[in-house]
């Protein structure tokens, strides 16, 4: 895809997570590799619902700025999940009001924070992990992405927000939407009853459309 079509893919997918509420004032960065080995960035201190594809920060393939305004201050965690995974076309961090309630409960599950509700979240997104909490732009929020040596897709930063990677920016806009979904039917049924997936039910799904779910 050309850098034209990139940044304004970036901006529109942004706008769109805006719009319906995933993030809001001037919360969450996305970034997506160009055709060169490069980086398309969103910069720091914007909105999602007003970026300027002609002002998206621009890096070469050898992480030097060439273009644009400064870029986000989460760039730790996303040079993070390129380095780690070769998979990764595109990273999305949000500050999603569901999942980060969901990481305010006592009950979560550091390893698999988020409940095999259904298919679409074990397919879109594998074993989500819950990282603890960091000061926003720590760089040692990458060095904790850099320590699942490239095995998790999807990140959620305690009392912060998710992080996920994918093959393109469509891609990985739609694992950290269902990310957010699951985390709301997760919190709708708390404290009720629910028929969660069996192990053989994920193992199934695992199996089926080859998802990363041991590591």
């Amino acid at each position: 895809m050309s850098d034209v079509k990139l940044r304004e893919q970036i901006c529109l997918l942004a706008q769109s997570l805006f719009d319906r509420g995933l993030t809001h004032g001037s919360t969450g960065n996305i970034s997506a590799r160009t055709e060169d080995g490069g980086l398309l960035v969103s910069p720091t201190g914007t909105s999602f619902g007003r970026l300027d594809p002609a002002r998206l920060s621009r890096f070469d393939a050898d992480g030097r700025q060439i273009e644009g305004d400064p870029p986000t201050k989460e760039m730790p965690l996303h040079t993070a999940f390129y380095e780690t995974r070769s998979t990764a076309g595109a990273v999305v961090h949000l500050h999603s009001c569901h999942s980060v309630a969901l990481s305010l409960l006592p009950e979560r599950d550091e390893d698999n924070f988020l409940p095999p509700l259904t298919p679409y979240a074990v397919m879109l997104l594998g074993r989500v992990k819950l990282l603890p909490f960091f000061l926003p732009g720590d760089p040692a929020m990458g060095e904790a992405v850099r320590g699942l040596a490239g095995k998790r897709a999807a990140v959620m930063l305690a009392n912060h927000g998710p992080v996920v990677a994918g093959k393109t920016v469509e891609a990985a806009c739609n694992a950290i939407e269902e990310l957010e979904a699951t985390a709301r039917l997760a919190l709708m049924l708390r404290g009720v009853e629910v028929t969660a997936l069996t192990e053989d039910q994920v193992a199934r799904v695992v199996t089926k459309f080859n998802v990363d779910w041991e590591a």
